[in-house]
């Protein structure tokens, strides 16, 4: 099991030195990277415990990897229609080449209509520009020159596409079966929002249909919070996840209060949790 870590990039947590200090504190800690969440337009009913405040992910993500050595980066979830595809891609080629290759891309279509609808995004037709925009980074990762590509949301003539480093992994998120499809074909793991019971055999029928299209088994990942009161009961859960396919568990604090309180969280678990 690898173990990633949630950093709050929203809130009164997500000041400059919040998200400093707790990047460097989870790299200390021995974790594998930390995530940041996707939201660009908050309306105003959906601001609890952030006030509205959230900073871009991805200039957030570049401004991490600048701020450590090692630890990895990662959004969890880039809500692709929010985005031209293009520009996403070249964004995220730029990180991956200043960052040494430190990029997670965990992805998804979104779900708050209304911030949809304050970026002029169709809403309707979000799933459809999802799968696009996942084609259209596999197509220019491809090439340092990549044919035209003509789609039913996205076209562009043939250009100059550098740098180019190697494709940060993406993980598909979502529980449904458009998102099972868009494993199969671009993802390199899927990230559901399923409970550990419920995992287990949609893991089982993905894994056996990855192996029928010719392609390696996919990193599972799971996005909880825990209690750390009572350790065995910690470990326990993660044995659970472990049983029902997880391989890759992000650590969520929820709102924790500060950097202080999240380095002392997040090395408990490391030392007593995670194994």
């Amino acid at each position: 099991m690898k173990y990633g870590v949630a950093v709050r990039n929203m809130g009164p947590q997500s000041s400059r030195a919040g998200v400093i200090a707790c990047a460097r504190a989870a790299e200390r800690a021995g974790f594998d990277a930390v995530f940041v969440s996707d939201h660009l337009c908050i309306p105003p009913d959906q601001t609890e415990g952030s006030d509205g405040r959230y900073l871009d992910v991805v200039a957030t993500i570049a401004f991490l990897a600048g701020m450590t050595e090692r630890i990895r980066v990662g959004i969890s979830v880039l809500v692709l229609p929010y985005r031209p595809a293009v520009l996403t891609a070249k964004q995220l080629a730029t990180i991956q080449e200043l960052s040494g290759g430190r990029v997670i891309l965990a992805t998804g279509s979104g779900w708050m209509k209304p911030e949809f609808d304050a970026l002029g995004a169709d809403f309707r037709v979000r799933g459809r520009i999802t799968t696009e925009t996942l084609q259209v980074i596999h197509h220019l990762f491809d090439s340092d020159v990549p044919d035209a590509f003509a789609g039913a949301t996205v076209k562009f003539p043939s250009f100059v596409f550098k740098p180019r480093p190697a494709r940060p992994p993406i993980w598909i998120g979502g529980n449904g079966d458009a998102a099972i499809e868009r494993v199969i074909k671009y993802g390199d793991g899927w990230h559901p929002m399923l409970k550990a019971e419920e995992l287990k055999v949609k893991v089982e029928a993905l894994k056996k249909r990855a192996d029928d299209a010719g392609r390696p088994a996919p990193e599972i990942i799971v996005r909880r919070g825990m209690r750390l009161d009572d350790i065995g009961a910690a470990r326990a859960r993660i044995d659970a996840e472990r049983d029902a396919g997880a391989t890759y568990y992000i650590f969520d604090l929820g709102r924790y209060a500060n950097e202080v309180a999240f380095a002392r969280t997040i090395d408990v678990f490391m030392s007593k949790v995670a194994h």
